[in-house]
């Protein structure tokens, strides 16, 4: 049988125009219903009931998942709720069109034909149902595509040139304004298929600490040249930046060569930093092998270093040309690292709310490919509407304003980044007025091995000192928080009194 492309999705989502997209051999379930009953779908609706459309939506679906000549079907929003079609499509490779449910709804109620589409008569009605089928598709799909790239969905797929097929892998593509990238995530995918996008070629140039190199770099070979730093935050430095730059023109590395970073979120950075200014830019992969990297900083383009006044204060905006994740580096990691980067785990979790949230709080394996694939796609999501900071990615802040603060006061050595991620989250729930919510989180960090508490021998004024100086500040006001009304509801550029900021950080450091 010849593997399809299934488009699945919400209404509105674009998978109509995705299959046309795709060319000859695209077909819209809904579209060939409508030819054959010669009515449209509400009207089959209106005369014979849902049952009855349900039962022609999935003879309809089974028919042309077995035709030959069809390459790619597009469902109904709805089918994924008969077992028969569920059961089909596990043979081919599942696309979601993601789309946001303000979208979905602007489009549905402001296109050529909002009489076709019998659910979506009532707002309310309409987000229930989106919630409703959310975890359905998330569940399914293989590939998840954003909406705005449907009419794009050809040059999108052709990023599984040459990925292995193996089980629980999934791409997301990610989009931006500057550039977009495929993110692949599965488990083996670089320890045991030592996987390379075939899009990206040049030669590979490696720069990884000691640790990750020892454990990885073999799986990226062939390698041009490789370029070493000392593990932790220590190296995130504008010196260790000059010692890449200086090793790359050394090695003849031209702009037509690409950057494997390889390691966790230090590297990540700095070599990343490292790309967008040599020679004023080359290509980077980000190969993330630290569970924070593969949750939380390998996506998004963010590169930079620290200063001893602030963290990450001097950097530059850089899309990676892909990020390749492979859950099994994590198990070369120690467990404390493991766990620093469960922090941003619940960071993103609470930010994202809904499943994502109910799985982390009934504690769920931070390493689950799922949980993993859960963050990236929430980070994609945020990035994809602000890539540059401007609004909704300072969510992405949560709990980062004190985090940071901790990190510079203790000039980077005290704290892993996730430990002081961790308290700062619990600064951010008290400020936010989640006391419940605090000792819940406060039980889930404690679980595995977190700090809830900052230890002895920090002061208060040096640690409200550092936070005046986040990057989220501008001109002469103060500093904006990001709070959380409740899981799923985080708000940014919120001002805090100075009081409460006083009384949240003394008792992390009581």
């Amino acid at each position: 049988m010849t593997r399809k492309f299934v488009l699945i999705g919400f209404m509105g989502a674009g998978k109509s125009t995705a299959a046309r997209a795709l060319g000859p051999g695209g077909a819209d379930v809904d579209h060939v219903i409508e030819e054959r009953a010669g009515e449209s779908v509400r009207d089959i609706f209106a005369r014979a009931g849902e049952a009855h459309f349900r039962a022609l939506e999935e003879q309809t679906t089974l028919e042309l998942l077995a035709d030959p000549s069809v390459r790619a079907v597009a469902l109904g929003g709805g089918a994924l709720g008969s077992p028969a079609i569920r059961a089909a499509i596990a043979a081919h490779t599942v696309v979601w069109i993601d789309i946001d449910v303000d979208s979905a709804w602007h489009r549905v109620t402001h296109s050529h034909h909002p009489h076709r589409r019998p659910l979506a008569s009532d707002p309310e009605r309409f987000r229930a149902l989106y919630a409703e089928r959310h975890d359905g598709y998330w569940e399914l799909a293989d590939v998840i595509v954003p909406a705005n790239r449907a009419r794009e969905i050809a040059q999108v797929l052709t990023c599984l040139d040459g990925l292995p097929d193996r089980p629980g892998l999934r791409t997301l593509w990610a989009a931006s304004a500057s550039g977009d990238y495929p993110v692949h995530i599965g488990p083996g995918l670089l320890c045991e298929a030592g996987f390379w996008p075939a899009a990206v070629t040049g030669r590979r140039v490696i720069v990884s600490d000691y640790n990750a190199f020892r454990h990885h770099g073999a799986h990226l070979s062939p390698a041009f040249a490789d370029v070493r730093i000392m593990p932790g935050e220590q190296s995130k430095t504008i010196a260790h930046a000059e010692i890449v730059w200086t090793e790359m023109a050394r090695h003849g590395v031209t702009r037509s060569d690409v950057v494997a970073a390889l390691g966790g979120g230090v590297v990540g950075d700095l070599a990343g930093f490292c790309a967008a200014t040599y020679q004023r830019g080359v290509p980077v992969v980000q190969v993330p092998t630290t569970l924070v990297a593969q949750v939380d900083s390998a996506y998004g383009g963010k590169t930079g270093v620290d200063l001893p006044e602030a963290k990450n204060y001097v950097g530059a905006y850089h899309q990676p040309a892909a990020v390749i994740v492979d859950p099994l580096t994590l198990t070369t990691l120690p467990e404390a690292e493991v766990a620093a980067g469960y922090a941003e785990v619940v960071k993103t979790a609470l930010i994202a709310g809904g499943g994502l949230w109910e799985r982390v709080a009934a504690g769920a394996e931070p390493t689950d490919p799922a949980v993993i694939a859960g963050c990236a796609l929430t980070k994609l999501r945020i990035v994809a509407s602000d890539e540059r900071d401007g609004g909704p990615r300072q969510l992405l802040n949560l709990g980062h304003t004190v985090g940071h603060a901790l990190e510079t006061v203790t000039g980077y050595a005290r704290y892993r980044h996730g430990e002081a991620v961790g308290l700062g989250l619990l600064a951010a729930l008290r400020l936010s007025g989640q006391d419940a919510l605090r000792e819940q989180v406060a039980d889930l960090l404690a679980a595995r091995g977190l700090p809830t508490h900052a230890g002895p021998g920090l002061e208060l004024e040096p640690i409200i000192f550092a936070t005046a100086k986040d990057k989220k500040r501008t001109g002469e006001g103060p500093v904006p928080f990001v709070l959380l009304r409740t899981p799923g509801e985080a708000i940014y550029g919120q001002h805090v009194t100075p009081a409460a900021l006083r009384a949240a950080v003394k008792e992390l450091i009581a």
